[in-house]
C-alpha cells in the first residue's frame, strides 16, 4: 500500500522526531461534510498546561481587509504552496497542472502536468506542499485521484528547465486512499514534526470511516517517505483519527495542535481539535453528539453557512474557507476551544471560497473556487487575493 524508499538520513529523523468531504458544498450535492463527535477536544503535539494557561484568547471580533487581487484567471484552482522568497504554486484539479504565481505581479508560469490525474467530480490534482527540505531537495507533494484510487506522489521541481517541462516523474510515495466521484478529501500539510498529513474523504461509502482498516473517511499521518509515522496511535498505521466524513483543512496553532474542517452531510460542518486515535463520528454522528464515545467539533456550522474546505490558523484565530457558504470564517481560539462566536467575512464577495494559507505578519492567501463545477465564475475568476486579519 506503500512505497518506502527513503535515504538513512531522513529515516533517521523520522525516528528522531515524535509526534508530540462530501460535495464540496453545492445545495444538496455530495460535498457538505463532516464527522461529528463528543468527547476531550485534544492536542496533536500537547502545549504543557502551564503553557496553554499562558495563553491569551484573541478579541472576540476580528477584522479582514482585502490588500489586492494577486492573480485572476486560474481554472478549478485548489491546492496553494508558498514558495521560499513568497511566489505561489497553485494547483489545478480538472488540468492536472502546476503553476507558479509571482506574488509581486500575479504572472502565471506553468510548471507542467501532474502524470496519472485522472479528474472527475470532486477528483483530480488536489492538496499540495513542498518538501519540509524543500531547500536542498526540491521535492513538492501532491495528493491526487488516479484511474484507479487517491495517492500522494513527489515531483522534482527543476526551474532551470523550461516552463511545462519543469516538473519531474511522480514518485508514489502512498497509495490506495479509496476514490469517489465525491469526498475525494485531498488536504496535505506537514506538520511542525516533520511528519506528512492527509486529510481523506468516505468516497461516498460512509462505512469506511469507522473502519481502521480501511483508509477512506481519515486523518493520516506519514513519514516524508511514505510510512506509518513514529508514534502513531494504532500500531503500524497510518490512521491518526477516524470517523471523518470528508477532510480537507488542516492547520496547527502557535502551539503545535492539529485542527481540521470537515464537510457535513445535510445539518452540520465541523472544526475540531485534532487528538491522536480519537473516533470523530460519522456516519453515527453529524455535528455535536451525547455519546461521549465520539469527539465534538468545537464549532459547527449549518451547511448552507459553511462547507468548509481550506483553513489557516492566524493571529490567535482559524480562519476558515466556505465553498457553498462564500465567506471566510473566523474561530476565535483559547487552547482547543473557541473563545467566542465564529465571526463571517466577505459573505458573497467573492463567491466560492476553496483554500486559505497563512502568511507573514497577520497576512492571508485566499484562493476562490468559482469554476469548479459549483459556482458562478465572474470575469476574472477564478483568483487569488491577499488580506491583512485580526
Amino acid at each position: 500500500m506503500q512505497r518506502r524508499v527513503v535515504s538513512a538520513a531522513l529515516a533517521v529523523t523520522a525516528l528522531l522526531l515524535t509526534a508530540g468531504c462530501s460535495s464540496d458544498g453545492g445545495g444538496g450535492s455530495p460535498d457538505n461534510g463532516t464527522s461529528a463527535s463528543s468527547g476531550d477536544s485534544g492536542t496533536a503535539t500537547g502545549a504543557s498546561p502551564s503553557a496553554q494557561a499562558a495563553e491569551q484568547p484573541p478579541p472576540a471580533k476580528g477584522t479582514v481587509k482585502v490588500l489586492r487581487t494577486v492573480t485572476t484567471g486560474l481554472k478549478t484552482p485548489w491546492g496553494l504552496a508558498p514558495l521560499p522568497g513568497g511566489d505561489l504554486l497553485v494547483s489545478s484539479r480538472d488540468d492536472g497542472t502546476i503553476t507558479r504565481i509571482t506574488e509581486k505581479t500575479g504572472k502565471k508560469t506553468e510548471l507542467g502536468n501532474v502524470s496519472g490525474v485522472s479528474p472527475a467530480g470532486e477528483g483530480g490534482l488536489l492538496g499540495i506542499a513542498l518538501s519540509p527540505d524543500y531547500a536542498s531537495d526540491h521535492m513538492i507533494y501532491a495528493y491526487f485521484t488516479s484511474d484507479s484510487d487517491n495517492r500522494i506522489v513527489r515531483m522534482l521541481y527543476d526551474e532551470k528547465k523550461p516552463a511545462g517541462e519543469q516538473l519531474g516523474a511522480p514518485d508514489t510515495v502512498f497509495k490506495g486512499i479509496p476514490k469517489g466521484y465525491i469526498h475525494n478529501g485531498g488536504r496535505i500539510a506537514f506538520g511542525p514534526d516533520g511528519m506528512l498529513y492527509a486529510g481523506t474523504g468516505e468516497s461516498g461509502q460512509r462505512g469506511l470511516a469507522q473502519d481502521k482498516k480501511s483508509l477512506g473517511g481519515k486523518i493520516l499521518r506519514l513519514t516524508p517517505e511514505g510510512d506509518p509515522a513514529p508514534g502513531n496511535p494504532f500500531p503500524n498505521s497510518p490512521v491518526y483519527t477516524y470517523g471523518h466524513r470528508n477532510v480537507q483543512g488542516l492547520a496547527w496553532d502557535s502551539k503545535q495542535r492539529l485542527f481540521a474542517s470537515e464537510f457535513g452531510q445535510d445539518t452540520w460542518d465541523e472544526l475540531n481539535a485534532i487528538k491522536p486515535g480519537d473516533d470523530y463520528g460519522w456516519p453515527n454522528a453529524e455535528g455535536k453528539s451525547s455519546d461521549p464515545k465520539y469527539h465534538n467539533p468545537i464549532a459547527q456550522w449549518h451547511t448552507d453557512d459553511a462547507s468548509p474546505s481550506g483553513i489557516a490558523y492566524a493571529e490567535g484565530s482559524i480562519w476558515m474557507a466556505g465553498l457553498k457558504g462564500q465567506r471566510l470564517w473566523r474561530i476565535p481560539l483559547d487552547g482547543t476551544k473557541a473563545s467566542a462566536a465564529p465571526q463571517a467575512f466577505l459573505t458573497g464577495e467573492y463567491g466560492r471560497l476553496r483554500t486559505v494559507v497563512s502568511a507573514d505578519g497577520g497576512k492571508l492567501w485566499l484562493v476562490t473556487s468559482n469554476t469548479d463545477g459549483r459556482g458562478t465564475p465572474k470575469s476574472g475568476d477564478d483568483r487569488i487575493l491577499e488580506l491583512q486579519v485580526t
